[in-house]
């Protein structure tokens, strides 16, 4: 009886261990999970990882992936350097990112950003027009002129020639797509979820920061 007693308080123990035992962390696959950067692309700062994110103001999907991207930027490490890309594929792509990089010359993305996600998506605004934009810009306490100056300035120009094929070079083909450290691209079709496209991410960062990952 005494052995028996023991057996089940062994067993019990046993289950116990299990049931609180750390869940293994997934390992993903090349091809399955994510795809390969071919030829790798160069980062802007070596000692750092590099996040970026090909994106268009008009993607239901880009914006939809907003909530879990703003959360993983927020906790990110900080050894991650990440960055917004507009993915330039046509004309319509292209005004968008006009758009993206006159706020960002004039600094004001950050206050402006979520507001043309919700003026294109939920209140169906084309903002394409230097016309339409100078107006919303306005709306955001942007003096029109300063618009005007930066939308037609040398540095938006420079950032939309280097916008124009750049997705291409990545191997992208649709938004929202995360590149870690030019060498990984995760999108939604491998990922099949938002959630796991941030941990699918994560996990890379990680596998980038190994020290055998940067001899």
């Amino acid at each position: 009886m005494k052995k028996a007693l023991t057996s089940l308080m062994t067993a019990i123990a046993l289950a116990a261990s299990f049931a609180f035992a750390p869940a293994q962390a997934e390992e993903f696959k090349e091809g399955t999970d994510y795809d390969l950067v071919n030829p790798p692309m160069p980062t802007a700062d070596p000692a750092k990882i590099e996040v970026l994110e090909f994106f268009w103001y008009g993607c239901p999907h880009c914006y939809h992936f907003e909530p879990d991207l703003n959360a993983w930027i927020k906790s990110k490490p900080a050894s991650v350097d990440f960055h917004r890309q507009p993915a330039v594929f046509n004309e319509q792509w292209a005004a968008h990112a006009k758009a993206f990089f006159t706020a960002e010359t004039l600094g004001v993305l950050d206050k402006m950003h979520a507001d043309f996600y919700d003026a294109i998506q939920n209140k169906r605004e084309k903002l394409e027009s230097e016309e339409d934009l100078a107006k919303f810009f306005t709306a955001h306490g942007v003096a029109e002129a300063d618009f005007h100056q930066a939308y037609k300035s040398f540095a938006v120009d420079s950032k939309m020639r280097q916008a124009s094929g750049l997705a291409a070079k990545y191997g992208i083909t649709g938004t929202p797509a995360l590149v870690v450290n030019g060498k990984y691209v995760v999108s939604p079709g491998k990922a099949k979820s938002f959630p796991r496209m941030i941990e699918i991410t994560n996990a890379l960062i990680k596998q980038e920061s190994a020290p055998a990952a940067k001899k």
